[in-house]
């Protein structure tokens, strides 16, 4: 449990930051930031009435995909860049561990790597796969994910998981399309 210097005071920033509180979490709470992420992946996969835009040719059910995961993407990450900014500015902490808002994005990156027009379908190994990249590529941190991190504020926070992400979906969406 963060000590009481590391608790922002309640605000619209801190709960964006945390994700409704899953910074919190006394295990892990990157991982919970990446489990929540991953269910909006999933909600974007799976949400046939959320068509986005609309006219898209019969078969191209990746495409919309795509499109809604790429506009979670931009909306996350828009919002992440402010709270995160704001609650390490608080804290003066340069990156808070209660700050999760930077996985969920990374890991709405690593979905893109589910929307291949030959392989589309909702699968929990996918999915499952890519949690488990994403995860790997935030802790390892391959170039240019740890020199992210020393970016000012907000964007340090959030920049080296978005790495993470579009590593994980490369290495996805590769697996995909040969077939594994």
């Amino acid at each position: 449990m963060p000590s009481a210097k590391q608790v922002p005071k309640s605000s619209v920033a801190s709960f964006i930051a945390t994700v409704a509180g899953l910074g919190f979490l006394p295990k892990a709470p990157g991982t919970w930031g990446s489990v929540f992420g991953l269910f909006l992946g999933w909600v974007a996969l799976s949400s046939d009435g959320w068509q986005f835009p609309s006219g898209l040719p019969p078969g191209s059910d990746w495409l919309s995909f795509l499109v809604k995961d790429a506009a979670l993407i931009v909306v996350v990450s828009l919002l992440g860049l402010w709270a995160a900014g704001s609650v390490a500015a608080e804290l003066a902490i340069p990156d808070p561990q209660i700050v999760v808002v930077d996985e969920v994005a990374g890991q709405l990156i690593a979905c893109l790597g589910l929307a291949t027009p030959r392989t589309f379908a909702v699968s929990w190994k996918y999915l499952l796969a890519g949690f488990i990249l994403f995860r790997v590529f935030d802790i390892w941190k391959p170039f240019p994910a740890r020199q992210a991190e020393s970016l000012h504020g907000g964007l340090g926070i959030m920049a080296d998981d978005w790495v993470a992400g579009f590593y994980a979906a490369l290495v996805l969406w590769l697996l995909r399309y040969v077939g594994v």
